[in-house]
């Protein structure tokens, strides 16, 4: 596979793009960087406080004017998609961008020991999640003229990683199947697994490493923005940093 060139600098005016976990970690760069880039962000987390940060950040950047949604997705129905649907539906008329970023560790665990209630809870964030909304999307997907949808992967294969490792893997086959019913429409659908960076989630999952040593979220944003911006052909496949070039 040949390597993506990662543009000087990022133009995407006009485009709608929803992100999701977009209050904190590589969801907060990533909103900033597309609002600087031109985009107009939906700002989907569950801390208002957090959006609204982003958000000012956004108009201190000189992007345009960015939509906040509270949602949590611990405990949102499939109504609440629906409405989330119809509501970008009516405000926008389209959405040219998915970036599915929100995610939840959980807990540490062997399987035998696991907390079902725990295991639903995680399930629902970092599997369901994704399914629900970006089944919403697609048809709002449809409607641009250039869609794509970006998976935020993390390959835990290891043991004690439990439900997070079991949904982030359904999560990279949701992306591939999503990949070969949207070809025919052009929408391309791929992942990123960043490794390693800088943010509390990581902190949470490893407190005993040396955080100084790993990229901060702004320094990975860019391969996030460059598959968010609808110029990629690529389709099925989870990118990794030496994966682009420039």
């Amino acid at each position: 596979m040949s390597k993506i060139t990662l543009p000087s600098s990022f133009h995407m005016d006009d485009k709608i793009i929803l992100i999701t976990g977009a209050g904190d970690g590589i969801g907060k760069a990533v909103a900033l960087a597309c609002g600087k880039a031109g985009a107009t962000v939906i700002l989907l987390g569950k801390t208002v406080q957090k959006l609204e940060l982003v958000y000012d950040e956004i108009i201190r950047l000189g992007g345009p004017e960015p939509a906040i949604y509270p949602m949590n997705f611990e405990g949102a129905s499939a109504d609440d998609y629906q409405e989330l649907q119809t509501n970008i539906d009516k405000a926008f008329g389209r959405l040219d961008a998915l970036f599915n970023n929100a995610g939840w560790l959980g807990a540490s665990s062997p399987i035998e020991l696991y907390d079902v209630e725990l295991w639903y809870k995680v399930m629902q964030v970092n599997l369901n999640a994704p399914f629900m909304l970006s089944k919403a999307c697609i048809p709002l997907l449809k409607k641009s003229e250039s869609a794509c949808i970006v998976f935020n992967t993390d390959n835990k294969q290891t043991a004690y990683w439990g439900a997070y490792s079991v949904a982030k893997a359904g999560a990279a086959n949701l992306m591939g199947l999503l990949s070969k019913e949207l070809e025919s429409r052009h929408i391309p659908v791929n992942a990123f697994d960043p490794v390693a960076v800088r943010t509390n989630f990581r902190t949470r999952a490893f407190p005993g490493e040396d955080p100084s040593q790993l990229p901060v979220p702004d320094e990975v944003a860019k391969y996030y923005v460059t598959l968010l911006s609808g110029d990629i052909e690529q389709t099925g496949q989870v990118f990794v940093a030496e994966d682009f070039a420039g």
